[in-house]
C-alpha cells in the first residue's frame, strides 16, 4: 500500500492540480511528504502558474492531508492510488492516468475484462435494443461493462448489465458524493452493489462539461475496448472513441439505420476504419477474450502460490499479461533498477516471466 496515501490524496484534490502538475510536484520533492512539509519560499520557486501556487498554498493551510483521507473514509468512500496494486491495470497503463482515484463498492483483477459502452444521451428504440442485447451477451462472456452513468446509453448499458447479472462501473465526471445526473442516485447505489463507481475528482467536485473530456479518457483507459451503440454525428461519446484510438484500445461501432441521425456517429466510425458490430462476438474475437482470461487464471494462480515475495508479485501485477521495458517497469513501480533486473531474473528462473531481449519482458 502506498504509505504517503493521505498526501496524495490532498494533493490531487489541491485546485488547479491535475495529471501533469501532480507528477511534476512528484518528480520534485522526491514525496509528497516533503511537498507538504516544504516551506513558502520553496512553493513560489515551482515552475507552475501564479494561480495554481496561491491555491497550493490557501489549500496547504487549510487542509491536513491525514485528517481529509480520515474524511473520504468516514464518507464510505475508497480510494487507491496509481503505486497501490489494486488500482486498475488497465488504467495505468495509460500515459495520463490519474494518480489517485475515489470509488464506491469493488475493483476487481477481473475487471481487467472490461468493454466501455457508450452511446447518445437521447437513445432511440433502436438504440436501446441492440445495447440491451449486446451488452447481455457481453456480461456473459464475462465481461465487466463501463460507462459514463449519463442519460440514455449509458444508462441503459450499466442497467443492462446488471439485469444480466454482471459486474458494472460507472465513471463519473464529478466527484463520487456527487452524483450526475440526480436521477440517476439509485442506478449508482445498485452499481456500486455490485461493480463500481469512480471519479479521479475529489469530494465536493462539481458536475461541469469540462470534465467530461477527462472523465471519457478513464471510461476507455479502464476498457480493452470501446463500444458505441448509437450516436449522432456530434455526439461526446465520438470523443470517448477517439480517446480510446489514442490509447490503443479497440473501437467498435453499431452500425444504423442511414436515415437515421443518431446513427450518424457511428456510420461515419465504420467509414472511418472501426470494427463494426453486429454480435458479441465481433468483439470477442477481436479482443482475443478467451485467451486474456486464461492468462487472468494463470496470474491468480501464480498469485495463490506463495511462490512470490511482495516485490515480485508487485512487477508481476504491473507486467499485467504484457510486455514493457525494464525501464518502464522502474518507473511505474518507483523501485530502483538493480532490484527490479534482480527481482526479474529470478522471476525467469521460477517460471513467472520471459525475458524476450533488448530490456523486454513479459509475464
Amino acid at each position: 500500500m502506498n504509505k504517503e496515501l493521505a498526501y496524495w490524496v490532498a494533493t490531487s484534490a489541491i485546485p488547479g492540480v491535475g495529471t501533469a502538475t501532480f507528477n511534476y510536484l512528484l518528480k520534485h520533492f522526491k514525496t509528497l511528504k516533503k511537498f507538504w512539509e516544504s516551506d513558502s519560499e520553496k512553493i513560489n520557486k515551482l515552475k507552475v502558474d501564479a494561480k495554481t501556487c496561491e491555491a497550493i498554498l490557501e489549500f496547504r493551510t487549510k487542509v491536513d492531508p491525514k485528517i481529509y483521507l480520515e474524511t473520504v473514509y468516514e464518507r464510505g468512500i475508497k480510494v487507491v492510488s496509481l503505486i497501490d496494486r489494486d488500482y486498475p491495470a488497465n488504467l495505468r497503463s495509460v500515459s495520463d492516468a490519474p494518480p489517485v482515484i475515489y470509488y464506491k463498492g469493488s475493483i476487481l483483477a477481473s475487471d481487467d475484462l472490461a468493454i466501455a459502452v457508450v452511446g447518445a444521451r437521447f437513445a432511440t428504440v433502436y438504440g436501446r435494443q441492440v445495447t440491451e442485447k449486446l451488452v447481455f451477451d457481453l456480461v456473459a462472456a464475462g465481461l465487466t461493462i463501463v460507462s459514463g452513468l449519463a442519460r440514455g446509453i449509458d444508462s441503459v448499458a450499466h442497467k443492462a448489465a446488471l439485469e444480466a447479472g454482471g459486474r458494472t462501473i460507472a465513471v463519473l465526471g464529478c466527484g463520487v458524493d456527487l452524483i450526475y445526473p440526480p436521477e440517476n442516485r439509485g442506478l449508482a447505489e445498485q452499481i456500486a452493489s455490485s461493480g463500481a463507481v469512480v471519479s479521479e475528482f475529489p469530494l465536493g467536485f462539481p458536475s461541469v462539461p469540462s470534465n467530461f473530456p477527462a472523465r471519457n479518457r478513464i471510461i476507455s483507459g479502464l476498457s480493452l475496448g470501446v463500444l458505441v451503440t448509437e450516436a449522432a454525428v456530434d455526439s461526446g461519446s465520438l470523443i470517448t472513441a477517439g480517446q480510446a484510438a489514442e490509447q490503443g484500445r479497440e473501437v467498435f461501432a453499431v452500425p444504423g439505420p442511414i436515415n437515421s441521425k443518431m446513427s450518424g456517429g457511428t456510420n461515419n466510425l465504420i467509414k472511418e476504419g472501426v470494427h463494426p458490430t453486429t454480435e458479441a462476438s465481433d468483439i470477442l474475437l477481436v479482443l482475443d477474450i478467451e485467451r486474456k482470461q486464461r492468462q487472468l487464471e494463470t496470474r491468480n494462480t501464480k498469485h495463490e502460490s506463495g511462490n512470490l515475495d511482495k516485490t515480485e508479485k508487485r512487477i508481476l501485477d504491473l507486467l499485467d499479461s504484457q510486455t514493457k521495458h525494464v525501464d518502464l517497469i522502474v518507473r511505474e513501480s518507483g523501485m530502483a533498477i538493480e532490484k527490479v533486473s534482480a527481482a526479474l531474473s529470478l522471476m525467469e528462473m521460477k517460471g513467472f516471466v520471459k525475458n524476450y531481449g533488448s530490456g523486454i519482458w513479459g509475464a
